[in-house]
C-alpha cells in the first residue's frame, strides 16, 4: 500500500498489465470530461474516454494514450480497465497520421452510409496518439 500522499495505480488492458505503480496525482479523460485524482478521492466508477493519462510522481511525469474503458477510483487505489493503452514509444506516428487523414476525409465526404460517430471516434484516437507520441 502506498504511503504519504501517494496512492496505487493500475492500468490493465485485455493483453497485459500496462502499468502498476504509485502516484501522487493522476489525470485522465472520462466520458464527462477531464478528471484529476489525489489520494483519498471520493469513491467513483466512471467511463474512460479516449485521451491521455498523466501519472505524476513529484517532479517526474509519464504520459500514455488510453482508448476507452472504465475507471474505478477508491481512496488509495485507482484502476483503469482500458481497451488499449500505449506508451509514446509504442505509437506509430506515421500510421496515426494516416488514420487521422482517412477519418477527416470520411467526415468531410459526408457519404450517405457514413457512421459519423465511428469516424469521429477514429479521428479522436488518431489525434490522441499523435499528441501523446510528441510528448
Amino acid at each position: 500500500m502506498a504511503e504519504g500522499n501517494k496512492f496505487d495505480v493500475e492500468i490493465i488492458t485485455p493483453d497485459r498489465v500496462f502499468y502498476k505503480g504509485e502516484t501522487d496525482f493522476l489525470e485522465f479523460t472520462t466520458s464527462e470530461g477531464d478528471i484529476g485524482i489525489y489520494k483519498n478521492h471520493i469513491p467513483l466508477t466512471t467511463v474512460l474516454a479516449p485521451g491521455a493519462v498523466t501519472i505524476h510522481n513529484g517532479e517526474e511525469t509519464v504520459v500514455a494514450a488510453v482508448h476507452s474503458g472504465f475507471a474505478e477510483i477508491l481512496g488509495e487505489k485507482v484502476t483503469l480497465l482500458a481497451e488499449l493503452a500505449e506508451w509514446p514509444d509504442e505509437i506509430d506516428v506515421k500510421r496515426a497520421e494516416e488514420a487521422k487523414e482517412r477519418a477527416e476525409h470520411r467526415i468531410a465526404e459526408k457519404a450517405e452510409d457514413l457512421d459519423l460517430r465511428r469516424a469521429e471516434f477514429a479521428l479522436r484516437k488518431a489525434l490522441i496518439r499523435i499528441d501523446v507520441a510528441k510528448k
